[in-house]
């Protein structure tokens, strides 16, 4: 094993420390969120420490992850390559769309996001940022050919799994009039089948960028989302039946008619 400046490349694995630590992390976000359900939103409660307003904490939690992997990929003599910056900008767009367009159409709301938790993304984000602009680097250098099968049909989800997130927002967002602050029973959309569509289509997005980039990176990425995502949707599903008498009994958690 060798050792540059920085603990940097896990060389006997062939994988680098920081892909191994995003790895390691999924389980652990699992079955912590699996025990404990994360405090925000509709979820939040005391205890936590100071919170800051949603529009400001999606903001900040999402900017690393904007600037981190476009902001690698300019730089690099990748930049020039499509199985790069094709990539980066499919990227760009999830990104700029949660940091910029997604809080921009929220509802002021009160200090109700905990700033530990910001933190903690923010992290994650710098982490996930440089592993995955790493891995589009790499394919870069390597030549890889945009026309492979993989390479289409992974953008094709994600492109998919995008519609999918941004029109359950839209939903979720249709159902408070000006000045409601309570919560209400989405409808339409895939909410007829499932009650958190907008965590199935990041899933699916993510999953076709695994595809897409066909990397290590995108891989602990797409399984590091959905261990995030999977308990959240299990504990709105258990709020919405708590909360809602009417909930319909036949919706499932995210895969329609399975799960």
């Amino acid at each position: 094993m060798q050792w540059g400046i920085l603990p940097i490349f896990w060389q006997d694995a062939g994988m680098s420390l920081p892909l191994l630590i995003q790895f390691m992390l999924c389980p652990m976000v699992l079955v912590s969120l699996l025990w404990i359900t994360a405090p925000y939103g509709r979820h939040h409660r005391s205890g936590w420490g100071p919170c800051l307003p949603g529009r400001a904490a999606w903001f900040l939690m999402e900017l690393p992850a904007l600037l981190v992997v476009p902001g690698m990929v300019l730089i690099s003599p990748a930049r020039d390559v499509p199985a790069a910056w094709i990539p980066a900008t499919l990227w760009l767009l999830h990104y700029a769309y949660r940091t910029l367009v997604f809080p921009a159409l929220m509802r002021p709301s009160a200090n109700s996001f905990p700033a530990l938790l910001v933190g903690t993304a923010i992290g994650f984000n710098l982490l996930n940022g440089f592993n995955n602009g790493t891995a589009l680097i790499a394919n870069g250098h390597a030549g890889s050919a945009v026309g492979a099968p993989h390479f289409v049909a992974g953008a094709i989800i994600f492109l998919a799994g995008f519609g999918v997130h941004c029109q359950s927002d839209r939903i979720i967002r249709g159902l408070r009039r000006p000045g409601e602050s309570g919560y209400h029973v989405p409808e339409g959309g895939l909410f007829r089948w499932v009650g958190s569509p907008h965590y199935l289509g990041e899933i699916i997005q993510w999953a076709g960028w695994a595809i897409m980039t066909w990397s290590l990176a995108g891989l602990a990425f797409a399984l590091f989302t959905a261990c995030n995502l999977v308990p959240r949707a299990i504990s709105n599903d258990r709020w919405y039946r708590r909360t809602f008498t009417e909930y319909p009994a036949a919706r499932r958690i995210l895969i329609p008619r399975i799960f």
